[in-house]
């Protein structure tokens, strides 16, 4: 296994070399991008960040598995920074596209075309380390949380595995006598029936006195036949061998499980326990290895360092005359010493900064007024600074250091792939080093004061005193400063294990359904580009939609260091007729970040926590324990029942507007280090207030009904899923077609009603066939086109679908020569000048 596991690393150690060339080349590019002049043109910049997209998500996909498969555990850290690096990018990316051409939903057939790419090279991967790095953590709350609802008796743990009721021995001995007792019945009944059948058509013969066939004319017969069936069997075959041949048919070998796939996936799980035996072996080496350079190296460091700043002292003494001031810890202590620079110019620095501050003494008192408007401006600076920007390009620059540091390393020695203790050796060094420095510091201070006072006892006391005014000085500016106010804890007393039991028992807190984003099956649009052009809007796909998940929720809540650097998405509103897997992609979002799911939904919280006091204390419950134990999803189940515009009579007793008010001030106590996603279900958002909707949920997700691409997959997959085989009497193309305008949810439960485990047993003699699904499906209603259009129409309407439509109208009048296009050419006098003329023919 050991050469096995080399090989591999040797893999994986070519792709991560790979994905930082191509990385360093691509940064590269988009620095030359930005230094050119800025194109005008929509569809070229588009073009440009669409192709910078779709390689960036290309190097994510190498670097996750680069970092899923690599053993050395100081490799792995520099390659979680990137790759939480990239996936930052790419979501700066999508922000930038989705601001162009206002839209959530972007088709890139003709760039995929350009670069000999299928759409399953854009899909974004879901890092694995979301959940293997706190595997331990979720099995336990796991754990907790199932045990809470079974003392509570909320979805007993029993009934969820076995739903009947338990019997008794002796009731169970009954009924399987009962059963056996049956059977034996019915195979007595047939013998008997066959016994009789024989009996009869003998009795039946010897009455007409018939003969039986001869024996030459029957074996002839049956000759006829065998010929004809073998021959049938022959053509077949020969027929299957032929598509098999034209690629129409995939070869029999093709479902079989790989032998070295196997191996491969054995080999993977191997991987993964030498991973956590490298970690735990590298996190004791940091502390011994730290304790051990403290003792060996750390007196040879306290002595140079010493020696170094006594030297300073005399050599700032002999140019300058005096000796300096020691710097404070605020300023760096003697680090800002050893910034190799000569005596003379830190005593021009000193110089310096003691002309600049007489300067801003005299400026204090005559510039207020100025002060006062050159803080509006930097006020307004720091909230566009606040927007989210591009991943700074710090990051970025550690990929050349990597590489200058990896690439040509010699790693012959470390056959199996442990930590280097020399690099913990060098980074300790430095630790130890700062750790030193601050006692050498205090002692240093102390020798310096020694010096002044034994040498330079006037400019000591002078010192001394210009010291006392300062500090008297920062304790008024300490008394100007404004206490920012922090929110009230309404539960101080209570721990949150008591908060989290409460809200499970009172059913907020739910266990989220084992879900994978794959699990959402759906076709990729090959025609989106194409009809865009026609200036047709596409109805966007359920891959689109899947995409959209994992970038909004999945990325962003499994990494922090993601949330906080991608542009911020508070909430989410997943809109679409009942069917489409709304639900499903919310469990899915908790399924793949370990999140935890809370249901805020109008039925859910109706009569709970009664009255306005109440309201808050279930708020502040809830994310006082989702902001503790993030990632959290919170979870508004047909939402726009919270923003009706006219609440029915049989609802009114409910309060669905209960969280009307409250939702957008919880929004602004969000902050940037809160892996907390407000996400909303609606199958009817046309009911609910537009202006309040669309202030809660920024980033609003259309989710269509299948097209028939989708359709055609959909049905392969459930078949599958519930145990159906494929056979050639069973037409899949035939199902998409006549299940246009059904959902997801349709399309399962035919099938599910269908593959009952009767008909499961009898595949193998009578194989599934398309008309016995059809049946099934036209007892549910379909999707229609009209309530379709209202889902587009409503859309149009939002903030978004507004911005879409300006901008395809803008770009007409200005293909067309009208509107602002027109008059570009013009001068303000000259407008002035046409406008009067108008207004005299008038």
């Amino acid at each position: 296994q050991k050469p096995k596991l080399d090989m591999k690393e040797g893999t994986y150690n070519k792709i991560w070399a790979e994905a930082q060339e191509s990385l360093n080349s691509l940064l590269q590019k988009e620095i030359e991008e930005k230094s050119q002049r800025p194109v005008k043109d929509r569809v070229v910049v588009f073009q440009m960040l669409a192709t910078f997209y779709i390689k960036y998500v290309q190097i994510f996909r190498n670097l996750e598995t680069a970092y899923d498969q690599i053993v050395h555990p100081q490799k792995r850290l520099i390659i979680r920074q990137i790759l939480d690096g990239v996936m930052g990018r790419i979501l700066e990316l999508k922000n930038e596209m989705v601001e162009l051409e206002y839209s959530e939903y972007h088709y890139f057939d003709d760039i995929l075309q350009d670069l000999k790419l299928s759409p399953e090279n854009i899909e974004i991967p879901i890092p694995r380390y979301f959940i293997k790095e706190k595997l331990k953590v979720l099995k336990e709350r796991e754990r907790i949380l199932a045990q809470i609802m079974f003392d509570a008796g909320i979805g007993c743990i029993l009934d969820m595995f076995f739903p009947f009721s338990i019997m008794l021995l002796e009731e169970a001995i009954r009924a399987i006598q009962v059963a056996e007792r049956a059977r034996q019945g019915r195979l007595r009944a047939t013998f008997m029936k066959q016994i009789y059948l024989e009996e009869k058509r003998e009795r039946l013969a010897r009455l007409h006195g018939t003969k039986g066939p001869d024996l030459e004319a029957a074996a002839m017969c049956i000759q006829r036949f065998w010929r004809g069936y073998a021959q049938w069997k022959k053509t077949l075959q020969l027929r299957e061998e032929e598509m098999i041949f034209l690629g129409m048919n995939p070869p029999p070998h093709f479902q079989r499980p790989s032998v070295s796939l196997l191996r491969a996936q054995k080999v993977d799980t191997l991987r993964c326990e030498i991973q956590e035996k490298h970690e735990s072996d590298f996190q004791k080496a940091l502390v011994s290895i730290k304790e051990r350079v403290k003792e060996i190296e750390g007196p040879d460091i306290k002595e140079s360092l010493q020696d170094q700043i006594r030297q300073w002292f005399i050599e700032c003494r002999h140019v300058t005359g005096k000796f300096p001031d020691y710097p404070d810890e605020e300023q760096g202590g003697s680090a800002a010493l050893f910034s190799e620079k000569t005596p003379e110019e830190v005593a021009a620095e000193l110089a310096a900064k003691e002309e600049e501050e007489q300067k801003k003494k005299g400026k204090k008192r005559g510039g207020k007024e100025k002060k006062e408007k050159g803080k509006k401006k930097k006020k307004g600076k720091e909230k566009d600074e606040k927007k989210p920007k591009k991943v700074e390009v710090r990051l970025f620059l550690l990929f050349s250091v990597i590489i200058e540091v990896w690439q040509n390393r010699d790693e012959g020695w470390n056959f199996s792939q442990e930590y280097d203790p020399e690099m913990i050796k060098e980074e300790k060094r430095k630790e130890v080093e700062e750790e030193i420095r601050v006692q050498v510091d205090e002692l240093m201070r102390q020798e310096l004061k020694n010096l002044k006072l034994a040498v330079d006892r006037e400019t000591e006391k002078k010192g001394k005193k210009g010291k006392k005014g300062k500090k008297k000085k920062k304790g008024k500016k300490g008394g100007r400063k404004k206490k920012s106010k922090k929110e009230k804890d309404l539960t101080p007393d209570r721990t949150i294990d008591s908060l989290y039991q409460e809200l499970v028992e009172e059913g907020i807190l739910i266990r989220a359904k084992k879900v994978k984003l794959s699990d959402y099956v759906g076709e990729y649009c090959y025609l989106g580009t194409t009809l865009r052009q026609v200036d047709i809007e596409p109805m966007p796909s359920l891959s689109d939609v899947k995409q959209l998940i994992a970038l909004y929720g999945i990325l962003p809540l499994g990494s922090q260091t993601v949330h906080e650097k991608a542009p911020l998405v508070k909430s989410l509103l997943l809109a679409g007729p009942a069917g489409v897997g709304k639900k499903m992609l919310t469990h899915a979002l908790c399924t793949e970040t370990g999140a935890n799911l809370f249901n805020l939904s109008a039925a859910n919280i109706a009569g709970k926590y009664p009255g306005k006091t109440g309201l808050q204390m279930m708020l502040h419950m809830v994310f006082k324990v989702a902001k503790q134990l993030q990632p959290s999803v919170i979870w508004i189940g047909d939402t726009e029942k919270t923003f009706y515009k006219k609440v029915p009579k049989a609802e009114k007793e409910m309060e669905p507007k209960r969280l009307k008010k409250q939702l957008s001030k919880i929004l602004k106590t969000l902050k940037i280090e809160d892996r907390v996603l407000i996400v909303g279900t609606t199958k009817r958002p046309f009911d609910a207030e537009l202006k309040s909707f669309c202030r809660v949920y920024k980033k609003i997700i259309l989710v269509p009904r299948p097209d028939y691409a989708s359709r055609y997959v959909l049905w392969k997959h459930f078949i599958q899923q519930n145990g159906g085989i494929f056979s050639k009497q069973l037409n899949i193309s035939c199902l998409a077609q006549v299940s246009d305008g059904y959902t997801q949810g349709h399309i399962s439960y035919a099938v599910q009603t269908v593959l009952t485990e009767r008909r499961l047993m009898q595949l193998s003699k009578k194989p599934l066939t398309a008309v016995e699904f059809l049946t099934c499906l036209a007892r549910q209603d379909p999707v229609y086109k009209e309530e379709e259009e209202t889902f587009k129409v409503w859309y149009a309407r939002t903030p978004l679908g507004k911005a879409r439509i300006k901008s395809l109208t803008e770009n007409e009048d200005i293909g067309k020569g009208k509107g602002k296009g027109k008059d570009k050419g013009k001068t303000k006098e000259k407008m002035k000048e046409d406008k009067k003329g108008k207004k005299k023919k008038k």
